[in-house]
């Protein structure tokens, strides 16, 4: 099968590239967190560019590793869960860092569910040819961090700039969507700079999602556990992000 291109424009347009080159890291049947609001399969897409260091899918960040799960299967799923399931979620490593991400929206779309997206907006070019095409219901959009310190956290150079465009696009495109943002303890002090970078792109929600030992790298893991009061500051900061979000017109909430 066709393997992952990191590039950002839709090169592989008109190259007979089709839902079957989908390279799939893993399947979920049946998911009620992966979409607000809607029961979905979740397909976790192979590679991703960036190397967020609290990430808890670091074993499908590599894009030269071959997807496990063959379209076939995604297509016998979906047959078998019509009338039962939502739609489906394209989520990652990266989904739009393959060029295959397009026609699998499309045949998601043929066979009678709605598609949503995980992304980080890496790949700016790509989330445009899905919105332009219509073929997304939703989208939940990773907030890494405020504009001065995104591509530290991803680990690469013009991620911020990349994302920016991505987020834009997405707000211009109306459609439902969820703006999320994973804090560590490094992080705490950024969100008051992302409310406004947010607030100032006509954004009008936040979730704060708590980083997490669980899954996530081992030297990660470990700088965590050893902040004992992690809840607690994470907590005070949520609360301190929702009056400042009042201020900005960013509805803030946490999970």
């Amino acid at each position: 099968m066709t393997m992952p291109v990191a590039c950002g424009a839709d090169v592989g347009a008109g190259l007979g590239i089709g839902a079957a080159d989908l390279q799939i890291a893993g399947l979920v049947p049946l998911s009620t967190v992966d979409w607000p609001g809607r029961l979905v399969a979740t397909l976790f897409c192979q590679g991703c560019p960036w190397r967020c260091g609290y990430c808890h899918n670091t074993a499908i960040l590599d894009p030269r590793t071959p997807g496990e799960v063959p379209w076939e299967r995604v297509e016998a799923l979906l047959a078998r869960r019509r009338g039962l399931l939502d739609g489906v979620v394209l989520s990652g490593g990266e989904a739009t860092m393959q060029h295959a991400v397009l026609p699998a929206a499309r045949r998601v779309r043929e066979l009678g569910f709605a598609v949503g997206l995980h992304t980080g907006g890496a790949f700016p070019e790509r989330l445009r040819a899905l919105l332009d095409e219509g073929l997304l219901d939703w989208v939940g959009f990773d907030v890494k961090a405020s504009a001065p310190g995104y591509d530290a956290i991803v680990g690469r150079g013009h991620a911020w700039e990349n994302a920016e465009r991505s987020l834009r696009l997405l707000l211009d495109a109306g459609i439902d969507h969820e703006l999320r943002m994973t804090v560590t303890p490094a992080l705490i002090e950024q969100i008051p700079a992302v409310l406004e970078m947010l607030g100032a792109a006509g954004a009008s929600a936040l979730v704060l999602q708590r980083a997490r030992p669980d899954g996530a790298p081992a030297a990660f893991a470990a700088q965590l556990d050893a902040v004992a009061d992690w809840p607690a500051r994470f907590d005070a900061a949520v609360e301190a992000a929702r009056a400042a979000g009042r201020r900005l017109g960013v509805e803030v909430s946490s999970r």
